[in-house]
């Protein structure tokens, strides 16, 4: 059985999907590799390491999709390579299945197309396949240093024979695994951190932390609503929401960075930060809003563009923070996906030291069915 791994197109988009390493698990388990050449020269891996891990050299994606069974890819194909696909192949990788116009063809065409946004993060067993947390962890602590290397301060506190330099105040909007990275990072850098989020019960991660969590006061029924719930399925009120904008508001006025990692798969970002608050910060400070290529948590945001303020407020658009730490992103996505394919396949010991796959699709598994978008022909994606 071949795995195939296409190059990205994206002229900002230097990860791969696999790996010379997950290359070698692969073949372990019996399978062949077929890669475009180039496809890692933007993580620092050559066609000669893929060699050398056992991997043959295609050269072009066209040639790929052709010998390949699976196609492995970080982002969604282009529209002329989905034309050669065909019936029975495999697709896998972050397709953003909600905004994906290519579901139609893929279902007519007969592929399997697995969107590896979609894995349940709940379940324990599928832990070691999550893109999204493998992929956040790095771009939470990137973003801290884009915000350094960007502001005009240092971050920590100094003591020096001209005077005393203050940490760096930073607010951190939303405390999934991007924020609570962030909030490491920056107090790694001395920084003093406060964090927000809609869910209460991230105040004891970001207490753990080292930062502080701008509280919310909340009535006796909201509360106990929350602590039951565990925060996830929390409902905030309209007064809650209200009272939470109003404390963020006061927070970011004192602000020297901010950064927003609020997103819905699938959706707009949510607008975190207003013109109304720009206008309040001081001059000099930072935003990075890595929702960019999603609309922005922050409002006047431009996707991979830095844009300054009437106030020198500068907000960096920062739509794919994952990329620019390419090697690591990779190894990380790459693991994700073989800990994925090994749960489509059965392996049967044959004569002498080969190994035979039989692929082994089961729609009513958690995982499978989850994360297929397309399969048998029909259109599989669950409406939001």
């Amino acid at each position: 059985m071949n795995i195939g791994v296409i190059r990205a197109t994206s002229a900002l988009e230097n990860r791969v999907a696999l790996t010379p390493d997950a290359v070698k698990k692969l073949q372990k388990l019996g399978f062949s590799v077929v890669v475009e050449t180039g496809a890692g020269v933007g993580a620092y891996y050559t066609d000669a390491s893929y060699q050398d891990a056992g991997a043959s050299i295609a050269p072009t994606s066209a040639e790929v999709i052709k010998s390949a069974d699976m196609i492995t890819v970080v982002d969604d194909l282009s529209a002329n390579l989905v034309e050669g696909m065909r019936s029975g192949q495999l697709l896998m990788g972050m397709l953003d299945p909600y905004r994906n116009t290519q579901l139609n063809t893929y279902a007519e065409k007969g592929v399997s197309a697995f969107a590896m946004e979609l894995l349940p993060r709940t379940l324990s067993r599928a832990q070691n396949m999550d893109v999204l947390s493998s992929q956040a962890n790095l771009a939470g602590y990137k973003a801290v240093l884009l915000a350094a290397n960007t502001y005009s301060r240092p971050f920590p506190m100094f003591m020096t024979s001209a005077g005393t330099v203050k940490p760096a105040k930073v607010v951190i909007l939303g405390v999934g695994v991007a924020g609570l990275q962030a909030i490491a990072t920056a107090k790694r850098l001395g920084a003093v951190v406060e964090a927000s989020d809609l869910r209460p019960a991230a105040k004891e991660q970001v207490e753990s932390l080292g930062g502080k969590w701008l509280d919310v006061p909340m009535s006796e029924e909201e509360a106990q609503q929350a602590k039951t719930t565990g925060g996830y399925a929390w409902t905030p009120s309209a007064q809650y929401i209200k009272d939470q904008a109003a404390v963020v508001d006061k927070a970011l006025r004192a602000a020297d960075i901010v950064i927003t990692t609020a997103q819905i798969p699938g959706r707009q970002a949510p607008r975190l930060v207003h013109k109304t608050t720009l206008d309040t910060m001081k001059a000099g400070a930072v935003i990075i809003d890595m929702a960019a290529a999603t609309g922005g948590n922050v409002e006047g945001c431009i996707a991979n563009e830095t844009v300054t303020t009437e106030q020198g407020v500068r907000i960096v658009g920062a739509a794919n923070i994952p990329s620019m730490l390419a090697a690591q992103a990779s190894d990380l996505y790459a693991n994700n996906l073989v800990n994925f394919i090994t749960t489509l396949i059965k392996s049967e010991a044959s004569d002498g030291d080969k190994t035979t796959l039989t692929l082994h699709l089961d729609m009513n598994d958690d995982i499978q069915g989850a994360l297929a978008v397309t399969h048998a022909g029909q259109i599989r994606l669950a409406p939001r």
